[in-house]
Order: structure tokens, then C-alpha cells, then sequence
């Protein structure tokens, strides 16, 4: 069987995503509208959901049962 190749990884997922969402919209913004630009809204706004779901997610408010 073959071995994972691991790596650590230098940002947080919350930069990592802010990062993609930023880098996406700009990319976006060089496009006339069109089928190309509305999937790279689309994925910038995902990825924007995703950090608010790993803020929740990593709030002190959030506990686990006990």
C-alpha cells in the first residue's frame, strides 16, 4: 500500500478560504458576465459560507456534550 504524502500547512483554513474567495473575486471582476464568472461568484461565496461554518464551528460558545 502507498503512503500519504503529508504536509503541514502554513495558514489557517480561515486564511486559506479568504485567500481563495479574494483571489476568485478578482478574477471574476476581469470577466465579462457569463457562465465563467457566475461559477467564480458562486465558489467565492462558498468559500465564504465555509468560513463562517469553521468560525461556528470553532466558537467558545460551541461545547460538546457531556
Amino acid at each position: 500500500m502507498q503512503k500519504r504524502r503529508r504536509f503541514k500547512q502554513v495558514k489557517t483554513l480561515h486564511e486559506r478560504l479568504a485567500d481563495e474567495a479574494e483571489r476568485l473575486r478578482e478574477e471574476a471582476r476581469t470577466l465579462s458576465p457569463g457562465r465563467r464568472r457566475e461559477m467564480l461568484l458562486r465558489r467565492a461565496r462558498q468559500d465564504e459560507t465555509a468560513m463562517q461554518i469553521d468560525a461556528w464551528l470553532h466558537s467558545p460558545g460551541l461545547r460538546a456534550p457531556t
